[in-house]
């Protein structure tokens, strides 16, 4: 019994071995950001690669069990994180990737949930392109009536 056996079990997941599997490549290399396709393609070096069925089901079992975070992009995909934190993200539009925001440079939400309800995550995904001119962004000024 291994750290991510006890990991999965201790969340209620049956380690089995294709889901061992998919959670040593998803938590051996520290926090990332990644889709399923990019863990399916990483998963095919292994001697019996899962299907991409198999990937999608997994992650979503992850999910639901706290142990990783889904975040959905306006054009459709889906990204999933294993910093399960709150954090906000850039999200770099030329070579689709998803990376963090430092800390420091996170805006800070009071959002009240409406009545009735309980506000369980605020998503904050900053869209950036490399190589582009600085210009204002039309957001900026609305930063104002947040503080």
């Amino acid at each position: 019994m291994g750290p991510l056996w006890v990991k999965l079990a201790s969340v209620g997941i049956r380690p089995t071995r294709q889901r061992l599997e998919l959670a040593e490549i998803l938590f051996s290399a520290g926090d990332r950001h990644f889709t399923a396709e990019m863990i399916h393609g990483e998963a095919r070096a292994l001697r019996y690669p899962p299907s991409l069925g198999t990937v999608y089901n997994t992650l979503n079992q992850f999910v639901q069990n706290g142990l990783l975070r889904e975040i959905a992009l306006y054009d459709s995909k889906v990204w999933y994180d294993t910093n399960i934190g709150p954090h906000c993200h850039y999200y770099w539009e030329d070579t689709e990737e998803l990376s963090d925001i430092p800390e420091e440079h996170a805006p800070t939400l009071n959002v009240p949930a409406p009545p009735g309800a309980k506000v369980t995550a605020i998503d904050v995904i900053v869209r950036v392109r490399a190589g582009v001119a600085p210009r204002e962004c039309p957001m900026a000024r609305f930063e104002l009536f947040l503080k």
